[in-house]
């Protein structure tokens, strides 16, 4: 099963602006590697934690669209919430 998600570059950062993006639905995500720039980004967060749920996605090669431009990434780390159906982050590595 190949995977496409939809991500946007995110301008606030830090603690309080992941917080509001979780109380909005999304999720603060971050994509590194292959001797480019680390780039923060908020995805969907529904989306994903229906994702996260099956084995190939963290095995398998996704395909990331940051404002439309294509990546190719493997999920690197993800984090979630201690008892709540929630994914606090996700960190993608590029391939």
């Amino acid at each position: 099963m190949s995977y496409e998600l939809i991500a946007a570059k995110r301008v606030d950062l830090g603690t309080g602006a992941s917080r509001r993006l979780r109380r909005a639905g999304k999720l603060p995500a971050v994509v590194y590697g292959a001797g480019k720039d680390a780039v923060s980004l908020e995805l969907d967060h529904n989306t994903l934690y229906h994702a996260v749920k099956h084995a190939d996605f963290h095995t398998s090669v996704l395909e990331l669209v940051i404002d439309g431009q294509k990546e190719q990434v493997k999920v690197a780390a993800f984090q979630m919430h201690p008892y709540k159906q929630q994914v606090l982050h996700i960190d993608f590595a590029r391939v």
